[in-house]
């Protein structure tokens, strides 16, 4: 008869990412082995406390950080007791007590208890108003304070400061960076990189003092203000603390284990007493206390080997930082002070805002500070980690691992190159070797099936290329490619990333955005110059020209070439309205110009073919002479709106679909898109209009207009889904502008609308426009300022002389000489 042994009682102080990480290995080397009690003092699941700093700024959600669902609870049989603070412990009986009462017996207690935010003792530091930075709550307290607007006052200029300066920036509130030392992380970063790190963060339009020392936090029922120690007053709404953490220790030192400025632990993580472990951000080992992600998930997997019976010894960390501010690439590990026994390496680039420097002693790297530049970090790191003797490649050291051994190795080599233990996914701990063998072993094969297993790129992204890479190099011509597709050959980002960095940055041409963002082309290419001009047109309305050079040639001439070199003309009929006098007036310009063909065109339109290209501006006069404007046939903006007769005519029809079209293209004509957009307004559900297969359709019935949006009729036929249902014209009008202001501000240039829909989800198109009233007058107002300066008809502009085109010199971009 076999006996089961009962599970050992195994209970945790802390869910957070030090005990989760532990846990995460214990249960991959003994299975079963332990029942397991985790004791969370927030009402939540473990969730990564590192990507706090997205969720400030809006870039992403709670629900995007989670690590361990309640899912993964129940699959390992873990009892989460949630929101349940530990007050006591008591270690001859072996229990634990929580604030409710409740008793927990332990067989063997892990102390999770992670660090305090550290509140410099000033008059009004309990102020309302007065937050720190550390979890969920803080981050839900500092959202409803930026949604109020006002001012904040970030004391502290650290990696927790500065990127709750930048997230509070980016949620609309101006942001002051109080810091009592001269340069911003010094203990990160020497004084050059502090620079170039102050300049970024005011280039964003937050203020920085530094050797400022705050006096006391102002106000009687609320914050009003900072006042420093010069006598300077700041007016704040919202003060944020974020000037250091300690260890939180007051649970074990009143149980009587052996503290110090953490708990205090051997190498295998156990505590004074040999029962009770510590982990994490509370732990004091061989004198060092550890506040970073990596160090805490050593110790996590130290410490479930040794719970696991497969003993493993702690050493120490050596840690590296980087900042989570979008925009900003700054990398820095090590000791990089100076010293007579020390040299360093410097490598300055002012143009590119590009600095390196690398502290070596004994021909070994003991410290490196990288900013602008920090792709060869990782390697940096590993170098440094290892002792390596360097002496061998000093003379190219500092350009990076891709400049070794004689010639430049390609990115997918380098990574190649890497030893299995060197490590790819800082903020999870996380090696070559363990992705390399989870994608052997669980046969992977995309990026997305990585990040589930290994959680390697799961948390800021910054070593996603670095991850695709090594599925490249493993799986070889099995690999299908990244699912990361760049803008073109010019830059390593994403249309994403760069629209992203458009607004944050606030770039406002062409040159600037390849320079703050780094393009490896002097002036780009076919592929980027045009997305680029649109990105800026789109962002800056009220600001950005449009670069005509940037554009195909048939939006730079305002008409369709054709296959024999000539060009078709259309001009804009109001939903396919016309009258006698213009159809006469175009009889008579084709006559006048000797225009070979006629044609009518499937947006109810009169094409006029075989124009040569010098008789264009002729042409265009004759039309706007006759009160006709550009139809736009050529562009990356609305086209037509298709109408029937309606109610008017029509005995079927239920609404003036003539009328309700012709307003709609009165209203958005004008505006540049990402792809073309075609509008139908059909009087009824006969649907003569053919509107369930337009970008925007709308379907007139007796209550009122049901809005679809997403169908397509060219290459790939798609049927529109519907949006929703609105009574009023005026309705209609506010809802369609509103879907394509959001389609303009995230579609992806060249990307369709029913490709855009499928991208960010329909869901969530029907949520913004049909239930969030105040985003829809958003987008809706935000399309109404762009109008302004988007409705100017491209022919008289041209015929009067103030377009800047030129016919005969349109070579700027060759490639762009064809769509």
């Amino acid at each position: 008869m076999n006996i089961v042994p009962t599970p050992e009682k195994l209970v945790v102080i802390g869910n957070g990412m030090a005990a989760g990480r532990t846990l995460e290995e214990l249960f991959a080397r003994a299975p079963g082995r332990y029942a397991v009690t985790v004791f969370g003092a927030e009402p939540r699941v473990n969730y990564n406390r590192i990507m706090l700093s997205p969720v400030l700024s809006g870039e992403k959600a709670y629900e995007d950080i989670i690590i361990h669902d309640d899912a993964w609870y129940a699959a390992n049989g873990v009892r989460l007791e949630r929101g349940a603070t530990i007050v006591a412990i008591d270690r001859a009986a072996r229990t634990v007590t929580a604030a409710s009462g409740k008793v927990t017996p332990y067989d063997t207690l892990i102390l999770a208890t992670g660090s305090e935010p550290f509140v410099i003792p000033v008059p009004g530091k309990d102020l309302p108003g007065v937050v720190t930075f550390r979890d969920l709550d803080d981050v839900e307290k500092m959202q409803a304070a930026a949604d109020a607007g006002g001012h904040a006052v970030v004391i502290g200029g650290g990696l927790l400061g500065l990127e709750a300066a930048a997230g509070l920036q980016m949620k609309g509130m101006g942001v002051t960076v109080v810091h009592l030392m001269p340069t911003l992380m010094e203990r990160q970063l020497d004084p050059s990189a502090g620079y170039l790190l102050r300049r970024a963060i005011e280039v964003r339009g937050i203020e920085v003092v530094t050797q400022a020392n705050t006096k006391a936090i102002l106000g009687e029922t609320h914050v009003t203000g900072v006042e420093l120690a010069d006598g300077r007053i700041i007016a704040a709404t919202l003060v944020v603390m974020a000037v250091g953490i300690r260890p939180a220790t007051a649970l074990a030192r009143a149980a009587g284990l052996a503290v110090e400025r953490g708990v205090v632990v051997d190498d295998a993580m156990r505590t004074s007493d040999p029962s009770v472990y510590a982990v994490g951000e509370c732990v004091q080992h061989r004198g060092a206390c550890y506040g970073l992600v990596a160090p805490l998930y050593e110790m996590g997997k130290v410490l479930a080997a040794n719970l696991a019976g497969d003993g493993a010894a702690y050493t120490g960390s050596v840690t590296a930082t980087k900042l989570k501010v979008t925009g900003i690439d700054l990398f820095s590990a090590g000791d990089f002070s100076e010293g007579d026994d020390r040299d360093e390496i410097v490598l300055r680039d002012p143009a590119r805002g590009v600095y390196k420097r690398l502290v070596l002693k004994d021909d070994r790297i003991v410290g490196a500070v990288l900013y602008g530049e920090t792709g060869d970090g990782s390697w940096f790191f590993d170098l440094l980690k290892k002792e390596t003797d360097v002496a061998a490649m000093r003379d190219t050291l500092i350009f990076g691992q891709a400049y070794q051994g004689g010639s430049p190795l390609d990115p997918t080599a380098a990574v190649a190159a890497l030893p299995d233990d060197a490590e790819i996914c800082g903020c999870n701990g996380i090696s070559k070797g363990t992705i390399v063998g989870a994608i052997t072993a669980q046969r992977l094969t995309s990026l997305e099936e990585v990040r589930a297993v290994t959680k390697a790129s799961a948390s800021c992204g910054q070593c996603t290329g670095k991850v695709e890479q090594l599925l490249a190099v493993t799986l070889g011509d099995a690999f299908a490619g990244p699912a990361r597709k760049t803008m073109c050959k010019c830059t390593d980002l994403t249309h994403g990333e760069v629209r992203d960095f458009i607004r944050a940055k606030a770039l406002k041409s062409i040159p600037a955005v390849m320079q703050e963002l780094g393009w490896k082309t002097s002036c780009g290419c076919a592929s980027c110059r045009p997305a680029l001009n649109y990105y800026l047109v789109c962002e800056w309305p009220e600001d950005e020209v449009d670069d005509s050079q940037s554009r195909f040639i048939n939006e730079r001439v305002h008409a369709n070439i054709q296959k024999d070199g000539t060009f078709s003309v259309v001009p804009r009929m109001w939903g396919g309205l016309t009258t006698p006098a213009e159809l006469k007036a175009i009889a008579e310009i084709a006559e006048r110009w000797q225009v070979p063909t006629v044609k009518m065109t499937g947006g109810q339109r009169i094409d006029l073919l075989g124009i040569a290209k010098e008789n264009l501006p002729g042409v265009w006069k004759d039309l706007n002479d006759a009160g006709m404007i550009s139809g736009a046939a050529y562009a990356k903006g609305l086209r037509t709106v298709k109408t029937c007769v309606g109610k008017e005519w029509c005995r079927f029809g239920t609404q003036d679909s003539m009328g309700l079209g012709i307003k709609l293209e009165k209203l958005m004509w004008g505006s540049w898109t990402p792809a073309k957009v075609k509008l139908g307004v059909s009087g009824c559900p006969r649907n003569c209009s053919e509107s369930t297969i337009k970008d925007i359709g709308v379907i007139c019935v007796d209550s009122g207009f049901d809005l679809h949006i997403a169908g397509a009729a060219g290459l790939h036929v798609r049927a529109t889904d519907l949006l929703g249902h609105v009574e009023t014209e005026a309705e209609v009008l506010e809802y369609c502008a509103a879907v394509l202001q959001m389609y303009r501000e995230d579609g992806f240039y060249l990307e369709r609308i029913y490709k855009w829909s499928a991208r960010v989800g329909l869901d969530t198109i029907r949520r913004t426009i049909m239930a969030d009233a105040a985003a829809r007058a958003a987008l809706f107002d935000r399309f109404l300022t762009s109008q302004k300066a988007a409705q100017v008809d491209p022919w008289g502009e041209r015929v009067a002389g103030h377009e800047a085109h030129e016919f005969s010199n349109l070579t700027v971009v060759p490639a762009l000489a064809a769509e």
